[in-house]
C-alpha cells in the first residue's frame, strides 16, 4: 500500500500542544482544546517533550470522551521522560527529565507510556522526534544509525501489524527530513517551521520529492513559533527565540506588502503555507479560543492573487512557490 492510502486523511489545520509549554491551568487548556474539537478541528498533535509529559496528559483528559474514531492524533518517539521527582511537583510540566532513546525497545516503551499518559488505547501516526544536527551536534551521527536501526524496524512493524496507521518523522531541517525520506519508507513528515513566508529551503528538493511520491507533509509552526502572526514587534519570537534584525526587518517588509492589500500578515503566513500540493496540514499550538477562531478566519479569508504577485517580485517568496490554492476547512 502506497504511503497515501496508509496515512489517514487530515484536515488543513491541526491543532498541536508544542507551543504550550509553560501551560499552568490545566482545565484551561483542556478547555481550549475542547473548544477547538467544537469548531471542526480533529488533527491533534503531542509529544512526551511537551512539558515532560503534561501535553500529552492533558490532550488525554480532553479528548477521551470523544469518539475515538473521529478525529487523528499523532504523537512521537524517541526521547523517554524518567522520573525526577520535585515536591511540590511543578504547576506547568510533570516531574520528569526526557532523555533520548531512538532504540527498537525505547520506541516501544516509549510509545506505551504515551498511551498511559494519554488514557487512550491508540494513535494514528507515530513519529520519530527531533533527530537532527541542532540537537545532538556531534552526535548527529550516531543519532541517526541508531533511528534507522532501532526506531523505524519498530514502527515498520507496529505499522504492518496494524497497531498504527501511520509513520514519519518529526524534525526541523528540510536536509534533514530529505535524508530520512531516502532512508526508509515513511508515510508522512512534520516538518517544523520549515516551509513558511521566511524559510523555503524544503522547496528545492524536499516537498518535490514528497509531492512526487503522495508522502504527506505537515508543516508544524507555520508562524515560526510567533513572528508570522504578531508581526516585528518588540520580542517577536522565532524559532523560540527573540528574532534577529534580519529576521525583523524581512517580516516588516512581508508585512507591508500585506497591509497594501488589506490581508492581515497571518493570513497570508498560513495560506503561503497550505498552498503547496505536498502539504497536508499545518499544526499550531493555541493557548486560547480567540486563536483557534483567528486561525479558522484567516485559512477562510480570499487573498487576491497580486498580494502573491508582490511578493514574487519583491523577492520576499520564491517565483516557483505555488500559491493561491484552494484552502480547505480545518
Amino acid at each position: 500500500m502506497s504511503a497515501a492510502g496508509r496515512r489517514p486523511a487530515l484536515p488543513a489545520l491541526g491543532y498541536g500542544g508544542g507551543s504550550l509549554f509553560p501551560v499552568v491551568a490545566e482545565r484551561t487548556a483542556q478547555d481550549v482544546l475542547s473548544y477547538a474539537y467544537d469548531r471542526g478541528f480533529r488533527y491533534f498533535d503531542t509529544a512526551p517533550l511537551y512539558a515532560s509529559g503534561f501535553g500529552e496528559h492533558w490532550f488525554g483528559a480532553a479528548l477521551r470522551q470523544r469518539d475515538r474514531d473521529e478525529f487523528v492524533l499523532s504523537t512521537k518517539v524517541g526521547r523517554r521522560l524518567r522520573p525526577q521527582c520535585e515536591s511540590p511537583a511543578p504547576k506547568d510540566r510533570l516531574s520528569f527529565e526526557p532523555s533520548y532513546d531512538y532504540s527498537h525497545d525505547g520506541v516501544l516503551r516509549s510509545l506505551e507510556d504515551s498511551l498511559q499518559r494519554l488514557g487512550l488505547c491508540r494513535v494514528d501516526i507515530v513519529f520519530i522526534h527531533d533527530v537532527n544536527p541542532r540537537w545532538h551536534g556531534d552526535d548527529y551521527e550516531r543519532r541517526f544509525g541508531e533511528a534507522m536501526r532501532g526506531a523505524y524496524p519498530a514502527l515498520e512493524r507496529l505499522r504492518s501489524e496494524g497497531v498504527v496507521r501511520a509513520i514519519g518523522v518529526g524534525v526541523k531541517g528540510a536536509d534533514v527530513c530529505m535524508r530520512f525520506a531516502q532512508a526508509g519508507d515513511f508515510d508522512c513528515f512534520m516538518l517544523a517551521g520549515g516551509y513558511t513566508l521566511l524559510e523555503h529551503a524544503a522547496l528545492d528538493e524536499f516537498l518535490p520529492h514528497c509531492q512526487q511520491r503522495d508522502v504527506g507533509v505537515i508543516v508544524a509552526s507555520p508562524f515560526n513559533s510567533g513572528i508570522l502572526a504578531t508581526g516585528a514587534v518588540p520580542g517577536a519570537k522565532f524559532f523560540y527565540t527573540e528574532a534577529s534584525p534580519e529576521i525583523a526587518e524581512r517580516t516588516r517588509r512581508l508585512e507591508a506588502v500585506c497591509a497594501r492589500h488589506g490581508i492581515p500578515l497571518g493570513a497570508a503566513a498560513l495560506q503561503f503555507t497550505l498552498s503547496h500540493p505536498a502539504v497536508v496540514s499545518a499544526v499550531c499550538g493555541y493557548r486560547t479560543t480567540a486563536e483557534v477562531d483567528t486561525n479558522l478566519r484567516w485559512a477562510a479569508l480570499p487573498i487576491p492573487a497580486a498580494l502573491w504577485d508582490e511578493l514574487k517580485t519583491e523577492r520576499l517568496i520564491p517565483p516557483s512557490a505555488p500559491t493561491g490554492g484552494v484552502v480547505r476547512a480545518a
